[in-house]
């Protein structure tokens, strides 16, 4: 769905330290989705499912710590991207 490349670029990482876990995230985010959308995330995947993953893995990598010094809150933004392409069964 995202790639690697499109990653990094979005969280701006230079270098190659960091892309084993980066590429950890972006399973959990595909995951994470797919789970809430009800859809598998193939590579032809929306625009707007595509951002959501972004958001999401640039949240994962800017919050990697159990522990925070702020307070973390849902982005709401993710959840509205996802919400016109979730199945909701009846």
């Amino acid at each position: 769905m995202i790639s690697l490349d499109e990653v990094k670029n979005h969280i701006r990482v230079v270098g190659n330290d960091d892309d084993a876990a980066i590429t950890a995230m972006i399973a959990t985010a595909t995951a994470h989705i797919e789970n809430y959308t009800g859809v598998a995330c193939g590579d032809d995947a929306p625009a707007p499912v595509k951002s959501a993953a972004l958001l999401m893995v640039g949240d994962l990598y800017e919050n990697r710590e159990a522990q925070s010094e702020r307070p973390l809150s849902e982005n709401k933004t993710f959840t509205l991207l996802l919400n016109p392409y979730r199945m909701m069964e009846v």
